[in-house]
């Protein structure tokens, strides 16, 4: 099986997804190479990440660690798990973590991480492999990426950049205050891929996660015969 050929949006949500991990010594050694990539992105998303990755490599790597963990919090309603934005801490999540998990299975790839299948730099993974899917699921999830991203903005972090540049990779405009954002929620998200077929409940209830841990290999492997 293979994927399709990298675009400007896929790249740009590559490079994304890795620097909406955990910023272990792996993300300092590679960023020549996500700079490099950001050549192959359009010129508004290459402005926003090299921004961003000109912070990561002025920060000393614990002092970013520390903000990462402080910045993508739940009870501040910053939240890198795509279903908590719908589902918040019910049995319905449970059950969009299975379908989000069958949904890379349908597409010929096994997850085969510690982490939730639906936390977002694993999307944007899968997204940049297959960006019809990826697109739809993302899509689906646009109002609680949309509201991360404007959280992340009040709070005067640096990763608003990256949100900012991933949302670029999103058709149509983006909301600019969290009532357009519950706006768009309304309308309810689409239900071909995952979706509970219910609106979105923006702003779920904080809950205990597991956060990213310093992994180096990827979330996905060929499932066995």
């Amino acid at each position: 099986m293979t994927t399709a050929t990298p675009t400007s949006d896929s790249v740009t949500r590559l490079v994304v997804g890795r620097c909406l991990e955990y910023p272990d010594s792996r993300l300092y050694a590679d960023l020549p190479h996500l700079r490099t990539a950001l050549d192959d992105t359009a010129p508004r998303a290459a402005a926003l990440l090299h921004g961003f990755l000109d912070h990561v490599a002025t920060t000393e790597p614990l002092d970013l660690g520390a903000h990462y963990t402080s910045t993508f919090d739940t009870r501040n309603r910053r939240c890198l798990y795509l279903t908590w934005w719908a589902d918040g801490d019910t049995r319905r999540r449970g059950l969009s973590l299975v379908r989000v998990k069958q949904l890379y299975r349908d597409h010929g790839l096994e997850y085969a991480d510690e982490e939730l299948p639906d936390f977002l730099p694993v999307a944007l993974d899968f997204a940049a492999r297959h960006p019809e899917a990826g697109t739809a699921l993302l899509e689906e999830h646009r109002v609680g990426l949309e509201l991360l991203r404007l959280a992340v903005t009040a709070a005067d972090t640096p990763y608003t950049a990256v949100l900012e540049a991933l949302c670029t990779t999103l058709p149509g405009p983006s909301p600019q205050t969290k009532e357009e954002a519950k706006a768009m929620a309304r309308k309810g998200p689409p239900q071909e891929l995952v979706g509970i077929g219910s609106p979105l409940e923006p702003f779920g209830p904080g809950i205990d996660l597991p956060w990213p841990t310093a992994g180096t290999r990827t979330p996905f492997e060929r499932p066995s015969a």
